[in-house]
């Protein structure tokens, strides 16, 4: 089943907060989320860019929604929860969408939400420079 950013970043830090149900989870989907994307080309055939940030991603965090890839297909979409902010105590849900370019490249735009408190730590930022810097290497 498909869950939203704001559900996963909800259930992420209701887990942070021992289990804690559903006002936690209520006060969470009503934060405000920052949100970053970033454009990039990959140097690799569509297959190879996807196998790539796959494995970035599932370095980074633990997949969810994964989504089967497509015999043939232009586009997949790679989605993980990875830990950011100070400590490691904010959930980031980083989408990555993988597009067919050309022969030898490709396109992926990555995305990186996070939930913000009084403390502006701006995790979605950072985790997407972060990951598109290890993308570029």
């Amino acid at each position: 089943m498909h869950q939203s950013e704001d559900e996963l970043l909800a259930d992420g830090l209701a887990a942070l907060a021992g289990g804690g149900g559903r006002l936690t989870r209520f006060v969470a989907k009503r934060m405000k989320k920052n949100v970053h994307e970033i454009d990039l080309v990959v140097p690799l055939p569509f297959e190879g860019a996807v196998e790539r940030v796959a494995r970035l991603l599932e370095q980074a965090g633990r997949t969810v929604d994964p989504v089967p890839v497509e015999p043939g297909g232009e586009q997949q979409t790679i989605r993980v929860v990875a830990d950011g902010g100070f400590g490691g105590m904010n959930p980031v849900v980083v989408t990555a969408l993988v597009t067919k370019g050309g022969e030898n490249r490709s396109e992926v735009r990555l995305r990186a939400a996070a939930k913000e408190g009084l403390i502006k730590q701006r995790a979605g930022e950072r985790t997407a420079a972060r990951l598109a810097a290890l993308l570029a290497e």
